[in-house]
């Protein structure tokens, strides 16, 4: 005799985002099966209800570009008041310091924070190998899997250091065969291109000025034998641009062309100073972008095109970056400043909350190759993030959806990660926050 999974009835939500669900949705399996139009009960019988009365449900956030390594710099006082070029120069041999111990430390907060902000899948770009860290990818997946978050983690590589004209110090860089002899073991071990996988690895060489054109050339053979994503930070400053002008002869996304990285499985970090026909070009390629707008306006280095690539058929993704140029890895507030520097780029009328939502969800997977994930329909994995509106600042509001991001929630009641509660009451289910926290702020004293 077959065993039926148990059905699970998210009931009469306060407000959801999904088209004809407003009685809530059903969930079996680790999938949502069906959403519940408002005044109906599901088709079948449901063995368990949650009471959703007073909850805004979304799709659970997808962050599409994060350091996770950074939150043990946050606000560091050499960092502090720069831009990028000089931020990374400060912060370099800072970083240099790092241990698997820390730096295990530093990625199991950034999952908590970002769990508790109602993210639900994250990809994080991990370049960084200084000596004895050579595993931290390894590090990485531990920490996702004993949280229950999915992970997109990028085996990120930089080879070209100060010694040969590129930004970082000898101590965090590697040699090309050690990038991709690794690069290929993470794959093997742990990639998964199911549907409704936990763990899936990204290739990420870091920058132009920090790789080799043979190295993204490298890589993105690589990805293409796996069918692996590719990603990278490009068209984030002008000094980029200065920088493959005078290195490599051609601009950031011409670079792109020449090693083979215009395609779908590339999405790019930033994505700020193309002109009208790199956009055309990407959006001709889908090649994604994840607009970073937090990031982007501390470090004064733009605000990305979001329309404009959208337009032209480039995915738009949402992330936070770094916890050192952000300085918090909080999805929700991602959404709220993506909608505050569009207006001010494309006008009031032309954004709204659905929009950062969809980029904050949907537009997130794409960039990350996923169709399972960041919508609430019926087959998509049951990825949902619950809020409550029972602070001051949303007292008044007359749209729940919108106070979400207008107001500014910051932080999730409830997530739901493939139907399983990863997220109750406001804390993430089987951690000891205090204890991390104490762990956590005696790691960072460390790069003091």
């Amino acid at each position: 005799m077959t065993t039926q999974p148990a059905r699970l009835w998210i009931r009469d939500p306060m407000a959801i985002s999904a088209d004809d669900a407003g009685g809530g949705v059903v969930v079996s399996a680790g999938r949502i099966v069906e959403c519940v139009p408002s005044g109906r009960a599901p088709a079948a019988p449901c063995d368990l209800v949650f009471d959703a009365s007073r909850h805004v449900i979304i799709p659970g956030l997808v962050n599409a570009h994060h350091h996770f390594y950074q939150t043990l710099t946050r606000t560091h006082p050499a960092a502090i008041n720069k831009e990028l070029f000089g931020w990374l120069t400060a912060l370099y041999p800072i970083w240099a310091r790092l241990t698997p111990d820390t730096f295990r430390i530093s990625v199991r907060l950034a999952l908590a924070e970002l769990l508790l902000s109602g993210c639900t899948t994250a990809a994080d770009h991990h370049y960084l190998f200084p000596a004895g860290l050579d595993r931290a990818i390894d590090i990485e997946v531990e920490e996702a899997m004993a949280l229950g978050i999915r992970m997109t983690v990028t085996r990120g590589s930089m080879n070209l250091s100060q010694k040969d004209g590129g930004l970082p110090p000898d101590s965090v860089v590697q040699d090309e065969e050690t990038i991709l002899v690794d690069s290929e073991r993470v794959l093997n071990r742990f990639h998964d291109p199911a549907p409704g996988s936990l763990i899936q690895i990204g290739l990420a060489p870091c920058s132009p000025f920090s790789v080799t054109p043979r190295l993204m050339r490298e890589t993105a053979a690589l990805a293409a034998r796996f069918d692996a994503p590719l990603h990278t930070h490009l068209g984030e400053t002008h000094d980029e641009d200065a920088f493959c002008v005078a290195t490599y002869k051609c601009r950031p996304v011409e670079l792109l062309e020449q090693t083979g990285w215009l395609n779908q499985r590339t999405w790019l970090a930033h994505g700020i100073h193309f002109d009208a026909g790199e956009i055309a070009t990407l959006g001709k390629h889908g090649v994604g972008v994840c607009h970073c707008a937090t990031s982007n306006m501390l470090l004064a280095s733009g605000i990305c095109p979001t329309r404009d690539l959208e337009a032209a058929g480039s995915p738009v993704g949402l992330g936070v970056d770094g916890s050192a140029s952000n300085d918090a890895s909080n999805m929700m507030e991602a959404l709220r400043h993506a909608l505050l520097v569009g207006k001010l780029k494309y006008g009031a009328a032309a954004l709204s909350h659905h929009d950062v939502l969809r980029w904050g969800t949907e537009g997130s997977a794409r960039c990350l190759g996923r169709s399972d994930i960041g919508k609430i329909t019926p087959g998509f994995q049951a990825d949902l993030a619950f809020f409550t509106l029972d602070e001051p600042r949303f007292s008044g509001n007359h749209d729940p959806l919108a106070a979400l991001v207008i107001c500014g929630a910051h932080r999730a009641d409830r997530v739901m990660v493939g139907g399983t509660w990863r997220v109750a009451d406001g804390a993430v289910i089987g951690l000891d926050m205090g204890k991390l926290l104490e762990a956590h702020g005696r790691a960072a004293r460390v790069f003091d």
